[in-house]
């Protein structure tokens, strides 16, 4: 007995394709937009904040930008693996505690004098 796996409707990508009769050359899913939209916005600050002013071209290479970064954010979105979890994914990676490649301690220091007693030798 073969039992079929439910993973073609999974796969079906939304896609917004335009309006009707005047439909995009390319298809692009849903969640695309949304990121899109909010590294577009976050893109579009990052030049203000640099100090590059509103222009033409400042604009087309946010455009560019925003198109790369999206298309690299999309390519690990999937239906087995959703926007949220990539998130949280991407929130615990840079939380999570990183190997100490420096030496931890080292010379204990007091801001007071420590009293020492001199050492008493005894002769046996």
């Amino acid at each position: 007995m073969i039992i079929e796996s439910d993973d073609e409707v999974y796969r079906v990508n939304a896609v917004w394709l335009g309006p009707p009769k005047a439909t995009m050359p390319w298809h692009v899913r849903y969640v695309a937009w949304g990121i899109g939209i909010v590294v577009f916005f976050v893109v579009l600050a990052a030049e203000r904040a640099l100090g590059i002013g509103v222009g033409i071209f400042s604009t087309a290479w946010a455009l560019i930008i925003t198109v790369v970064i999206t298309r690299w954010l999309a390519r690990r979105i999937d239906h087995e693996r959703p926007l949220a979890s990539v998130l949280a994914l991407a929130f615990h990676e840079l939380r999570t505690p990183r190997e100490r490649l420096s030496p931890v301690g080292g010379v204990l220091r007091s801001s007071r004098p420590v009293p020492v007693r001199p050492t008493q030798h005894t002769e046996g």
